[in-house]
């Protein structure tokens, strides 16, 4: 039933198509938003490496907790960044996980770092990338992406349009 309540018809009675919620071509995303997913996307793929440093080098309790927190991480990152670069607007939700999971990841780095050189790379690391990342996906997460006037067919009707009619919650977003 949750699946009906996400995936609703359209008002016409029939399933919404990919193409209705998808504005394909180049003019479409702008170069603000292609360079966010471009981000997001390297930042996910960045992690990867980082998953077996943290499995190869940390003992194996301690890998554990650290490499499912990073490999989430880099799926939110991965699935946010990839939708933000088709102009795929559920971007949101994953760009909302990867944010609360990189603050978490930068709150647990700092409280558990000891004194000194590895507090000094905590917080480094902290400012540098995982609360700027954090920030941007909130952002992302937080403001609908606008939809840019086009030719062809639903021109001017936004993203979206028709993927939310007649939803079980009545909500209309």
């Amino acid at each position: 039933m949750t699946l009906i309540a996400f995936n609703s018809p359209a008002g016409n009675g029939r399933c919404a198509k990919k193409s209705s919620w998808v504005r394909r071509g180049p003019g479409h995303l702008g170069t603000a938003r292609r360079r966010q997913g471009r981000i997001l996307t390297g930042a996910g793929l960045a992690l990867l490496p980082w998953l077996g440093y943290l499995a190869a080098t940390l003992p194996p309790a301690e890998a554990a907790a650290w490499v499912v927190l990073d490999a989430l991480e880099a799926a939110a990152l991965l699935a946010a960044g990839t939708r933000l670069l088709r102009a795929d607007p559920r971007h949101r939700a994953p760009a909302a996980a990867a944010a609360v999971l990189l603050l978490a990841d930068a709150c647990i780095d700092l409280a558990t770092a000891a004194p000194g050189a590895e507090f000094a790379t905590a917080v480094a690391m902290a400012v540098a990338a995982e609360l700027p990342l954090a920030a941007l996906c909130a952002v992302l997460a937080a403001h609908p992406a606008r939809a840019t006037q086009g030719t062809g067919a639903g021109a001017g009707s936004g993203w979206g349009a028709g993927t939310r009619t007649g939803s079980v919650s009545g909500s209309g977003t």
